[in-house]
């Protein structure tokens, strides 16, 4: 569970719930966001299964610093997860803020910048509940062998991959935020999910285990190329739904392959965090706030065109895309202990 105590701190929250940054404020939309988690997640997770959830949490935090009260919405949410992928990660100091929030029994993973160009001088991050997933120490980043990718390159945001265990079910999370431009003479985004998919692929496949691909992929619609990509890769695509704030995109995927016998979905979703907090009806109570800690010009005054600037402004206290995440069926105990009592005298067992 989330850790709340610094709510109660007046010097970093003032008593109150009518102004955003109150501890009462933060309370009540942490309630909100808490009912609309158990109503999607918690209420109907079955006991012996695996969320795992994947985030695109913009500038994290690179750009215009967040407030306090956003970090306590941003790990409510990954707690109502097991394990989560993290795109778009700018600063390891925010990382370690998230971590505080999230509590002790958390623990997570973070590969190396990217770089600038093309990576954006951005990382990637897996954070898991050490009570319910355990690593198992396979960790690194794909590289391609030479002509994978036009022109011999290597993928803009190099793919971040590591090896996990819950209960009975072996898997591997590989994280990948596909480059949205595309230009002339560079790999496309069909490019470089293609290469990693087949890659995964050759992996399940040797290794007889799931391998689950999943992050930012930049799919705009459902057919387009970077979805056959994964297709003709044999991976199974839950149908999430669109997962950018606005305009319907379908950018954040979920998807795995390996053996057909552990991968049993169980349930899937992506999580409108707006319905609870940063709300549509709360665009007038941020005005002030936002004002105040704006970078440059930072003149204290409204902004002329508030209600045209707050759909933009509340992506960079949570993001421009959706959470999203899929429930797996983590327990097979019943399906070998029927392999054990059909064994007959003699028979090998495989």
């Amino acid at each position: 569970m989330a850790f709340y105590q610094t709510l109660r701190n007046e010097n970093s929250y003032p008593r109150g719930r009518e102004k955003p940054g109150q501890a009462g404020w933060v309370a009540d939309r942490l309630l909100r966001l808490r009912a609309l988690l158990n109503g999607q997640i918690v209420s109907k997770r079955r006991p012996n299964s695996l969320i795992v959830g994947s985030w695109n949490i913009r500038h994290f935090d690179g750009g215009r610093k967040r407030l306090p009260e956003s970090y306590h919405y941003i790990a409510e949410i990954i707690d109502h997860f097991d394990i989560c992928a993290i795109q778009e990660v700018k600063d390891i100091e925010a990382m370690e803020k998230l971590m505080r929030l999230l509590g002790r029994n958390w623990d997570y993973f973070i590969n190396d910048s990217s770089g600038g160009g093309r990576g954006n001088h951005e990382r990637m991050a897996f954070v898991y509940n050490r009570n319910r997933v355990f690593f198992r120490n396979l960790i690194g980043e794909l590289v391609f062998e030479k002509g994978t990718l036009p022109g011999d390159e290597q993928i803009g945001r190099t793919p971040f991959f590591a090896s996990f265990q819950a209960g009975w079910f072996k898997f591997t999370l590989c994280s990948a935020h596909i480059v949205f431009e595309e230009t002339e003479g560079r790999p496309l985004r069909e490019d470089e999910i293609n290469a990693i998919a087949t890659i995964l692929k050759q992996r399940a496949t040797t290794a007889d285990e799931v391998h689950i691909m999943l992050g930012d992929m930049n799919i705009e619609t459902l057919s387009d190329a970077g979805m056959a990509a994964l297709k003709r890769n044999g991976f199974l695509i839950p149908e999430l739904g669109a997962t950018s704030l606005v305009g319907g995109k379908y950018y954040d995927q979920i998807t795995f392959t390996g053996p057909a016998k552990e991968t049993r979905l169980l349930n899937k979703g992506v999580i409108r965090w707006q319905e609870a907090v940063f709300t549509d009806s709360e665009a007038a109570a941020y005005e002030t706030i936002a004002a105040a800690t704006r970078e440059a010009p930072d003149t204290g005054q409204p902004y002329s065109d508030w209600a045209r600037t707050y759909p933009g402004w509340r992506t960079h206290e949570m993001s421009d895309h959706l959470p999203v995440w899929i429930e797996i069926e983590i327990d097979y105990s019943n399906e070998y202990l029927q392999t054990v009592s059909e064994l007959q005298p003699g028979q090998v067992d495989e």
